[in-house]
């Protein structure tokens, strides 16, 4: 389904939990990702399971560490046919381009991209971890590392592309943005949040919505309703 800009979430804790809700949406318009708590629970037969109802996966793992292992991190993660991997742009140009050097010595090359700050972010919690930037500043430092290193992308929050895009003049330099909300909807842990006709107008290649639609009773519906906006 390439031309769908939305990313369903696929915040469950096994596999059968998986199941049903991938029967609930089967034939839908758009690409899911996995994240750490259904990975580290099921591993890689998730995305077999995935694979039977033929959606693109976005493997969101955020791997941070030593250039080497994120390097073989990322050869295991491509040699399972994802569509999307990440990486923390914060592990610094050495482990970006390790990343970088796995995916162009895979015969599968799925899309590469960096996390810059997680919405989950704002100015006080960023500044208790002691950066010297501030939240706008860094994130734009993070996202030229990430271009830097050949990158895809960038994950970060809708409201943060129109500074990003302003130094980095490269129309296909991705932009993936979490934090989506529909009004009606609670914004959880999210701080830096837009809906997703705000997020597309802002700039986002793709947007990622978890909750709001794995936890209404209607998924498909919701899924037609977000497409049809954007």
């Amino acid at each position: 389904m390439p031309g769908s800009k939305l990313i369903v979430a696929l915040d469950f804790a096994s596999l059968s939990e998986t199941d049903s809700f991938l029967k609930k949406i089967k034939g839908a318009d758009c690409k899911v990702k996995i994240g750490k708590e259904l990975f580290t629970t099921e591993g890689p037969r998730v995305i077999d399971l995935i694979k039977k109802y033929n959606f693109e996966i976005f493997l969101d793992l955020k791997f941070h560490d030593i250039p080497n292992t994120v390097n073989k991190a990322i050869k295991a993660s491509c040699s399972h046919g994802v569509w999307m991997v990440n990486v923390h742009a914060a592990g610094g140009k050495s482990m970006l381009d390790a990343a970088y050097d796995a995916i162009a010595e895979s015969n599968h090359k799925p899309l590469l991209i960096a996390v810059t700050m997680l919405t989950s972010f704002d100015e006080d919690n960023f500044y208790n971890l002691g950066f010297k930037k501030g939240l706008n500043d860094q994130i734009i430092h993070l996202s030229l590392l990430a271009k830097e290193s050949n990158l895809d992308g960038v994950v970060c929050s809708a409201k943060d592309i129109a500074s990003i895009s302003s130094i980095i003049k490269d129309e296909s330099f991705l932009f993936v943005t979490p934090g989506i909300r529909l009004k009606e909807n609670n914004t959880n842990d999210q701080k830096r949040i837009n809906t997703p006709a705000e997020a597309i107008k802002n700039g986002s290649d793709y947007i990622v919505v978890g909750r709001p639609i794995t936890e209404n009773n209607n998924p498909f519906e919701v899924i037609t309703k977000i497409n049809a906006q954007i």
